[in-house]
């Protein structure tokens, strides 16, 4: 692999550009189960590596990489874990969903249907703690950011924009239209890891029905 595909991001990471997706997250745990890597993100079209800067050079960082994607990737041994997340949609927990219905010229329940029809797979987090870019939907939903974030959006809420699904773990600030919210926890602080979604998860949204 060039390292032409590989940028310096700061004195103590590398981000190595990986836009197949499957690829990405093979590649991704292929390079933290080696251990030597302080943190790997997997990014949506990139994998970002971060280096003890005390121990070794930018350079020297960019040597190892190099040299570890020299190892073939074993694709086809792990299968991708499915969370299944039951969702409130419309209403008090998702106000945006009437507003998105009609400018597509759908049902509330078209719309859903559409969400709820396929997994969605988690590409990456990111923004807030925990939050959860996931991809899978098509790109005719075209639906806009909000032209004014809010500054809270209650933990559990799932925004929708063109072609994505965003899923806040935590409360906090967000652009998104809001569809619907789960009850599910999606953070235990006693974890050994906190946020139950991760990069490369599949997720299956379950319409819960009226509360």
């Amino acid at each position: 692999m060039s390292n032409t595909l590989i940028t310096f991001c700061g004195d103590d990471a590398l981000r190595l550009y990986v836009p197949d997706r499957a690829t990405r997250f093979t590649r991704a745990r292929q390079l933290e189960a080696s251990g030597y890597w302080a943190e790997v993100v997997p990014g949506r079209r990139d994998i970002t590596v971060q280096f003890d800067p005390h121990a070794h050079t930018p350079d020297e960082a960019m040597q190892i990489l190099t040299s570890a994607l020299r190892a073939p990737l074993q694709h086809g041994q792990e299968t991708a874990q499915t969370v299944t997340i039951p969702v409130q949609f419309g209403g008090e927990e998702g106000p945006a969903l009437a507003s998105i219905a009609a400018n597509l010229n759908l049902t509330e329940g078209e719309v859903v249907a559409r969400l709820v029809e396929h997994p969605l797979e988690v590409d990456m987090l990111g923004f807030t703690p925990g939050f959860a870019y996931m991809s899978g939907l098509t790109d005719d939903l075209e639906i806009p950011r909000l032209a004014q974030p809010r500054q809270q959006v209650p933990g559990g809420s799932i925004g929708l924009i063109t072609g994505q699904c965003g899923l806040y773990a935590l409360p906090g600030p967000g652009g998104w239209p809001i569809i619907g919210r789960t009850a599910l926890s999606l953070f235990d602080g006693r974890a050994e890891q906190p946020f139950r979604l991760q990069p490369g998860m599949r997720v299956t949204l379950v319409d819960a029905g009226s509360p």
